[in-house]
């Protein structure tokens, strides 16, 4: 895990750790200027990716009722191979991450359920049963912090504002942690690291919303997309941007790509297009590309692939082991 330290601690003790280890300290320029620092060996000083991206693997959970997960690198564009099944057959689920585990939170099994799913990164066993959601509901957007996962938004009937938070740790039943500024549902979630953001969706809005980890107020607006979407867009998250993709527009299914700042509520900007429009597609989240998986109309199995850092069309990146749509994306 990700831990900080203040610029005061810099010229601290060194002597912290055992057996000739000490405070080592690495200044990323690229992660919002944060120092970061771990307890190793002095010839083996290393950044600690945040949990929210991952280095190795995207995995996609569920969706079209189905159990599957499949895992697939993000170092090439390989087909991604089976990955173990999850406890029950679902879509429309929310996706959550914690550093050695995937998490789906609620969902469609052929009637709405409120189950939370738990599947390791590093086996392909069965997902397990990690507790319930406080309220039965679909088509939330995932967000996660260093501890906990959280499904905002979403259908219990109608549209909620509702955000629930669970803990990675153990299989409680999740709390309830404060509202959305307003009703939504088919939205895109993003994850900061004091922060998740949810964005677009609603049945036709632009609006993005902010809510702190820590506290379970109500979210502020956080800004707007660069364009209303209607629905079904897929989240990605870099360290310091949330990315929107896809998704439903104007009764057809759209391409672009917009990019938001973790730290400035301006309007997002347009970042290039995805490969294949489509809505009802899984995002994950690696430390330099965003990936989208799946999608509808028609039903795929393409991976695509875009840059955080520009803004060119995405390329493609093999495909899922079966074509799917309103999946659930992890990262490890």
């Amino acid at each position: 895990m990700t831990r900080k330290i203040s610029h005061s601690l810099i010229n601290g003790r060194t002597g912290a750790g055992t057996a000739g280890q000490g405070l080592k300290v690495e200044w990323d320029s690229t992660n919002d200027g944060e120092l970061h620092w771990m307890d190793v060996d002095e010839s083996s000083l290393e950044y600690v990716a945040p949990v929210f991206q991952g280095s190795n693997y995207g995995f996609t959970a569920g969706g079209s009722v189905s159990d599957t997960i499949d895992k697939y690198a993000f170092s090439s564009n390989t087909t991604a191979t089976d990955h173990g099944d999850l406890a029950i057959s679902i879509n429309e689920q929310a996706g959550c991450s914690s550093s050695d585990s995937g998490f789906t939170a609620g969902g469609y099994t052929g009637s709405t359920t409120d189950v939370i799913n738990k599947f390791s990164f590093t086996s392909n066993t069965t997902a397990s049963d990690h507790g319930d959601l406080s309220v039965v509901k679909y088509i939330s957007s995932g967000q996660s912090s260093s501890t906990q996962g959280f499904a905002s938004g979403g259908n219990t009937g109608s549209a909620t504002t509702a955000i629930d938070k669970f803990a990675f740790s153990s299989n409680t039943t999740a709390s309830d942690h404060g509202d959305l500024s307003a009703a939504r549902q088919r939205s895109a979630g993003q994850s900061g690291t004091d922060y998740g953001f949810t964005s677009g969706g609603g049945g036709s809005s632009n609006v993005i919303d902010r809510f702190a980890f820590s506290s379970n107020t109500t979210a502020s607006d956080w800004g707007d997309l660069a364009e209303t979407v209607s629905s079904d867009q897929a989240g990605c998250s870099s360290s310091t941007h949330g990315f929107d993709s896809g998704g439903e527009q104007g009764g057809g299914y759209s391409n672009r790509i917009n990019k938001f700042s973790f730290t400035s509520n301006v309007t997002a900007s347009d970042h290039g297009d995805l490969a294949i429009s489509r809505g009802f597609r899984a995002g994950t989240s690696e430390t330099d590309y965003g990936f989208t998986a799946g999608g509808w109309y028609p039903l795929i199995n393409n991976v695509d692939k875009f840059a955080y850092s520009s803004n060119t069309t995405a390329t493609d990146h093999g495909d899922l082991s079966v074509s799917r749509s309103s999946a659930s994306g992890s990262q490890y």
